[in-house]
């Protein structure tokens, strides 16, 4: 150990040297930390990146695919959060010495700030005079300007609308314009606020309750019931596109059906409803119809549901293999038979269950053993799906033609090998189950090799309901069956926005603010295919 010095001026420098070694051991660690927070960051960034593509590339829709993608945002979300917090501990640390330069972060350039938002200009008061001789003759070069994005808090306000009236001096006649017509009765709430409470309730799944509350902490009283009055009266005013929209999905020659659970409260107890959608994508096949989206709800699942939902209807039907669904394929529909078209998902889905090596490996010791037999029919049927991602969006006639030269001998080949297989299996055998799945249906699942305008899958169908999906935790349960028919009636408005690439929100707020000064003859023009928002004013500071 070396000697302590005695005196107090060694013991001094002594000290200033080793407070710099510990200044820069700690800059050195700092930056240590910084970069391994921003290779993580990286790390998160790219595996969600690689997720993404293989979910575009591979055409994974499943839920257990769409939470593994939130699941990694989240990830990504607290590494770069980590990270920021990392780097910033490094430039306080490196702030300390004088030879330790901090740990930067490569961060991507930043996109400029929208045109259209206000722009208000903070001036930085100027030098009177120079720093260096004093003289007060300064002459400006020019300025530096730096952007800064802020938010202001929710504004409200209240638009008084007023109506002069003037009188005749000739003959006393007193005239005022007519009052405009507003999209509930007394107008009492604007166009905006209505949709941000129906968008907010159906949409976000923010029910009224909550929303009042969060409205009563601006200062604003907006009662439960007053808020339910308005959402009545615009489920009316809404009521004539609503009607077109399940016209426009009803005339087509395809579509895709499918349910999932909505609870109902009843009394005493809260009932296992249903909502139902059926969608029309003719996007697949290169149609020119735009998509739309249709709704309803039921107390229950049985057969009559669909049966009533499609009673005149005829055409292509993808879906699952719901046994609700038998009496529409029969041959004695007065209105015709509907075409059986089902899921290649729902089918893979069963193999792959069996076959699943990723979820195996996370149950250890508890795995159930992998089928190599269930692994070999989710390989061949991947083939299938490879040809599919190819001819996505080309016409009806030219994904035929690619069907007949490729599909057919694979589907063959597929047929020959599960047949074969199946007959040395067990009835009771899991992956026996899932073949008979499919061989008892074999000619539903060969009709894509038919008709160039059915889909392998029935992923339309299930991508419209994933949102009531996820928001059935937030609202709990509809309040009745009239309150589940009111969300069925509002999806179907916003799911068809949302196929259209249209911000639900902003399209509601201008179909409410016209729609009760439309002519019927012209309603057309606000549904969401053929609607386009006003052009947004660009606010410019002046020079």
């Amino acid at each position: 150990m070396a000697a302590v010095p005695d005196d107090i001026a060694a013991l001094k420098a002594a000290l200033a040297v080793a407070e710099r070694r510990a200044d820069l051991a700690e800059a050195d660690l700092a930056n240590g930390r910084a970069k391994a927070s921003d290779d993580a960051a990286l790390i998160a960034h790219l595996t969600l990146m690689i997720e993404k593509l293989r979910r575009e590339l591979y055409g994974s829709r499943s839920e257990r695919k769409a939470r593994l993608l939130d699941q990694l945002e989240m990830q990504l979300e607290d590494a770069q959060s980590a990270a920021t917090e990392d780097e910033l501990a490094a430039e306080e640390a490196a702030a300390k010495t004088t030879s330790v330069q901090a740990f930067a972060r490569k961060r991507p350039s930043k996109k400029p700030f929208p045109e259209h938002l206000p722009r208000e200009r903070v001036v930085v008061p100027g030098p009177t005079s120079c720093a260096c001789c004093g003289s007060n003759r300064l002459s400006k070069l020019g300025e530096d300007v730096t952007e800064t994005l802020e938010v202001i808090p929710r504004q409200w306000k209240v638009i008084q609308t007023v109506r002069e009236k003037f009188t005749c001096r000739e003959c006393e006649t007193i005239s005022q314009p007519p009052a405009p017509f507003y999209p509930t009765p007394r107008g009492f709430l604007g166009p905006s606020l209505l949709a941000m409470i129906l968008f907010e309730k159906f949409g976000q799944h923010q029910p009224l309750n909550r929303q009042s509350e969060r409205y009563a902490r601006e200062g604003i009283d907006l009662s439960l019931s007053t808020l339910a009055d308005q959402v009545g009266a615009c489920v009316h005013a809404l009521r004539p596109l609503h009607d077109r929209i399940e016209r426009h999905v009803l005339a087509a020659e395809r579509l895709h059906g499918d349910d999932t659970t909505v609870p109902i409260l009843a009394k005493g107890k809260t009932a296992t409803g249903r909502v139902w959608t059926y969608v029309r994508d003719d996007r697949p096949f290169g149609g020119t119809s735009p998509p739309a989206a249709v709704f309803y709800a039921s107390r229950d699942r049985t057969a009559e549901h669909p049966e009533r939902h499609l009673a005149v209807w005829t055409g292509i039907l993808q879906a699952d293999a719901y046994l609700g669904y038998g009496r529409l394929y029969g041959g004695d529909r007065s209105s015709g038979p509907i075409v059986e078209a089902p899921c290649w998902s729902h089918a893979r889905r069963k193999f792959f269950e069996l076959a699943d090596i990723a979820k195996s490996a996370r149950r250890g010791k508890n795995a159930a053993p992998i089928s190599p037999m269930a692994l070999e029919a989710v390989k061949r049927i991947d083939l299938l799906f490879d040809i599919e991602r190819a001819i996505n969006g080309r016409p009806s006639a030219e994904r035929l033609a690619v069907r007949k030269e490729k599909s057919v001998p694979l589907l063959a080949e597929l047929e020959d090998w599960m047949r074969t297989e199946r007959a040395r299996l067990s009835r009771h055998a899991l992956v026996a189950k899932a073949m008979d799945y499919m061989l008892k249906r074999w000619d539903g699942f060969a009709r894509f090799t038919t008709d160039g305008r059915i889909c392998l899958t029935n992923n339309a169908a299930e991508r419209a309901l994933r949102s009531l999906a996820l928001g059935r935790k937030s609202w709990l349960f509809a309040g009745s069956d009239r309150g589940a028919d009111r969300c069925a009636f509002m999806l179907t408005l916003i799911a068809t926005a949302k196929l259209n690439n249209i911000d639900p929100q902003a399209w509601l707020t201008d179909v409410l603010a016209r729609i009760a000064d439309m002519p019927q003859s012209r309603l057309e023009e606000l549904l969401p295919w053929n609607w386009s928002p006003a052009p947004l004013p660009v606010h410019r500071a002046a020079a």
